[in-house]
């Protein structure tokens, strides 16, 4: 899985996922590959291109025109340990939950990026 992965990351110098918040009840969700949306980061259709990139905005802003999310927008993503991972340590959160229990969130759940943010994999408690 690793190998096109890379191959997947290395096509573009910054892939990205679509993310918004659901409209019924303001969770974060992310754009799949099928245009439909899910909780789950790992579940997130990478856009290895600009173009690729603004078609899944140009879905996701009918999604928001039909009530079904809001505020959609491309987050950059990076390979980490072999997974697809947010670069930015605010979408990193966006897609894990609550930094300083990891008993909440989509961390417990098993829906955060499996690669995790780099600070959160460096010590048990973040403060912020």
């Amino acid at each position: 899985m690793g190998g096109a992965l890379s191959a997947r990351c290395e096509r573009a110098a910054m892939p990205d996922v679509v993310t918004a918040n659901r409209l019924t009840d303001g969770v974060v969700v992310f754009q799949t590959a099928d245009g439909g949306w899910s909780e789950d980061f790992n579940r997130a259709a990478v856009q290895p291109d600009p173009q690729a990139t603004a078609s899944a905005l140009a879905h996701a802003k009918q999604d928001e025109a039909s009530n079904i999310v809001v505020d959609p927008y491309a987050v950059a993503v990076e390979e980490r340990n072999g997974h697809i991972a947010p670069k930015a340590l605010r979408e990193a959160i966006r897609a894990a939950g609550p930094t300083i229990r990891r008993d909440l969130g989509k961390q417990a759940s098993g829906l955060a990026p499996h690669a995790g943010p780099k600070v959160a994999k460096e010590a048990e408690h973040v403060s912020l």
